[in-house]
């Protein structure tokens, strides 16, 4: 990977970052017609709509998303040139055994009081 394209990517990853924020994109993804409106997706959550309207705002901002509105409401779409760009991102990353899963590091005794 060049470092453009490093750069690139960036903004996606840390707009992922969150597991609302890529639960939002898979709700979207999977939705009907593959698009939803903040009406579709609140019920999913226990958030509140501008709590929902802000993560989808995020996603908006770095590029995962695109809107458009309709009336009084806006629906949102995923950006199939930034699915492509993740999906690249993976597929140029080493392969793991697939019988091992990945599982987060266990704190050490040294970072627990930091």
């Amino acid at each position: 990977m060049t470092a453009e394209q490093a750069a690139q990517v960036v903004p996606l990853l840390k707009a992922l970052a969150d597991p609302v924020r890529i639960r939002l994109l898979s709700l979207v993804l999977s939705h009907e017609g593959g698009e939803a409106c903040v009406c579709d997706l609140q019920p999913s959550f226990d958030l509140t709509q501008p709590t929902i309207s802000h993560h989808l705002k995020v996603l908006h901002e770095a590029g995962l998303l695109h809107r458009e509105k309709r009336g009084v409401w806006v629906y949102y779409r995923a950006r199939p040139e930034a699915l492509e760009a993740m999906t690249q991102l993976f597929a140029a990353a080493p392969s793991a055994t697939p019988a091992t899963p990945v599982t987060p590091a266990a704190p050490t005794a040294a970072g627990a009081g930091a």
